[in-house]
């Protein structure tokens, strides 16, 4: 479906639709190469190809990032005390509808995906699609072979609230946890039932997608097509 460049260029974050006319005079936005000068041109977003100073924009209709968490950034849309995630990507990625597809605690780090498809964020979310997630945590104490079978069981919190069973391995300083759910704090109120202490913790994976090591706490990126397939498989995970 074809669209006003105005509204397309307003869509991605690019300008507002009042600012687009001076935007285009400049002759800074271009459509498969051609300058674009008049505002109400229309384009289709899924064969047009638009630049803006050069530089390529996402025009299709739904996006996918992955961003490295930093800590101290809230895993939300909008926060009254704190900065959000949505808040520190690049400006041409907050498009309208952006949220971040599940938690990611206020003081961890990691693997956060975020988009503006719902269906996509339930898939990948959903406990019954069993898309498992993997963290290290750096812990106060050692990893014992009886903690790790808790886990494999299923660990139940004080208030009679039951987690599925997950995997509980031996690291340096820590652990690694993975998890097919997204329950509010779960890794550490996981670990805390068994006497310990989470000291740090970061996302590593959700899926078969691993973080993009060559990403900088705070660095994002859009994610590649095979990427969204990888998001929803799983490697061979035994619980």
């Amino acid at each position: 479906m074809k669209k006003r460049i105005d509204k397309i260029l307003s869509e991605r974050n690019i300008c507002t639709r009042s600012q687009a006319p001076k935007l285009l005079k400049s002759g800074a936005v271009k459509a498969n190469g051609a300058c674009v000068f008049k505002n109400d041109e229309k384009f289709d977003t899924d064969v047009d190809v638009i630049t803006v100073n050069g530089n390529p924009i996402n025009t299709s209709e739904h996006i996918y990032i992955m961003m490295n968490k930093p800590q101290g950034v809230v895993s939300a849309t909008q926060d009254n005390l704190s900065k959000t995630v949505v808040d520190i990507l690049p400006k041409e990625m907050q498009i309208k509808g952006i949220f971040p597809a599940g938690r990611l605690d206020k003081d961890a780090c990691g693997l956060l995906v975020l988009t503006n498809d719902g269906e996509f964020a339930h898939n990948m979310l959903s406990p019954k699609k069993h898309v498992y997630k993997r963290y290290y945590a750096k812990t106060d104490i050692e990893i014992t072979p009886e903690m790790q079978e808790r886990f494999k069981k299923g660990i139940v919190f004080s208030d009679g609230q039951a987690c599925l069973p997950a995997v509980l391995e031996k690291a340096q300083d820590g652990c690694f946890v993975t998890v097919c759910e997204g329950k509010f704090h779960q890794v550490k109120k996981m670990l805390a039932v068994c006497g310990a202490k989470v000291l740090y913790l970061k996302r590593l994976s959700i899926g078969a997608l691993e973080l993009d090591d060559t990403l900088a706490e705070g660095e994002c990126r859009e994610l590649e097509s095979e990427e969204l397939d990888l998001l929803l498989l799983n490697k061979n995970i035994s619980v």
